[in-house]
């Protein structure tokens, strides 16, 4: 049977360093890392995943908690409303991340109990959590901030004791959006934005008025007009704008997501306008759906599987760390974001000259 004593040796390290690979910890370098796999597949190790939890008395399960607030649909079910579509593949990213890790995944059941929910999570014995807080006004949040469970959410900005965040950089994505549009000549441009009592949906609307502001351009709020995340209520929105801003007198739209810019997408066509001939459109997210709009979406790309990989690593320093301080002190992660360009914006088209 090959041990993880003939691994370190392969591999020049010590038995601790294989260890700390093999938990996830990011305090191995990337080289060394490198050396211990190599090792491990020459070798054929198998790590015995339940020795390891019965010596350092912690268990190896993370339970991955969906919070999306609609009581009357199942964890899964609600992943077939549209607002909902950029979680999928982080979902597939968070099980790939954990099981590389070693460690199990948990998906726990009787998903709206409130009363003792953290409760039914230390009875499972889980090491610690990986938040998606696709509703962050879910009161089970706040149970989760003032626990004991080292805790990392992930698009949320959610911070305890125990518990830290992942997201992107909203504001600046937002921002770098509208000044796309302004460098292509566009000055009257709309948001369709949710969510703008929370952190996520403030911050790309901060973004928004910052790229009009540094562009010396005024901030008019009849242009922003309140949305739902989903498809149907981003398109609802459109036709709205559409019939109150007769004349036309905007030429370009900031949605809030991609699932948003699908129903701008369908009611400007709707209306027989073109883009991005008549009107510009932006979403936000980079989901595979952009691709296959007519025309392409332009988009601001949020890295998900790097916002996945830093919440696992982040997660799992936080449950291996024996400095309980060094623990529950750790800061969030803001992941950069990137504008992809394609077809859905271009210069501007004065209303009067469409």
């Amino acid at each position: 049977m090959v041990t993880s004593e003939q691994v370190a040796r392969l591999a020049g390290v010590s038995r601790a360093t294989v260890s700390r690979a093999l938990n996830g910890s990011p305090r191995v370098s990337a080289e060394a890392r490198k050396r211990i796999q190599e090792a491990i597949a020459s070798l054929g190790y198998e790590p015995d995943v339940v020795a390891q939890s019965l010596v350092r008395q912690r268990s190896r399960t993370i339970a991955l908690c969906l919070f999306y607030g609609d009581r009357k649909s199942t964890v899964f079910s609600s992943f077939g409303e549209t607002q909902h579509y950029f979680y999928l593949d982080m979902l597939r990213d968070v099980e790939q991340e954990i099981a590389a890790a070693h460690y199990d995944l948990l998906l726990p059941s009787s998903p709206y109990a409130q009363k003792n929910y953290v409760r039914s999570l230390q009875m499972r014995h889980v090491a610690g959590i990986i938040a998606v807080a696709m509703n962050p006004a879910d009161a089970r949040i706040k149970a989760l901030l003032e626990a004991a469970i080292p805790t990392v959410f992930i698009d949320s900005i959610s911070q305890g004791k125990n518990s830290t965040y992942v997201t992107s950089d909203n504001l600046e994505g937002s921002r770098q959006a509208t000044e796309h549009l302004i460098q292509l000549g566009h000055q009257r441009i709309v948001t369709l934005i949710s969510g703008t009592d929370g952190p996520i949906g403030s911050a790309r609307l901060t973004g928004y008025r910052q790229a009009l502001q540094q562009a010396g351009l005024p901030i008019d709020d009849q242009l922003i007009y309140p949305s739902g995340w989903n498809t149907e209520e981003a398109y609802q929105t459109t036709l709205t704008l559409l019939q109150e801003r007769q004349p036309r007198d905007f030429t370009a739209i900031v949605a809030g997501s991609d699932l948003m810019a699908i129903g701008v997408l369908r009611a400007l066509h709707q209306h027989g306008l073109r883009v991005p001939g008549d009107v510009s459109v932006v979403g936000f997210d980079d989901v595979n759906l952009c691709r296959y709009t007519e025309p392409p979406l332009t988009t601001i790309r949020q890295n998900r599987a790097a916002m996945v990989q830093a919440a696992v690593q982040r997660l799992i320093s936080m449950i291996e760390s024996e400095d309980e301080q060094h623990a529950s002190g750790l800061p969030p992660i803001i992941t950069p974001i990137e504008l992809v360009m394609r077809e859905s914006t271009g210069p501007v088209t004065l209303p009067d000259q469409a």
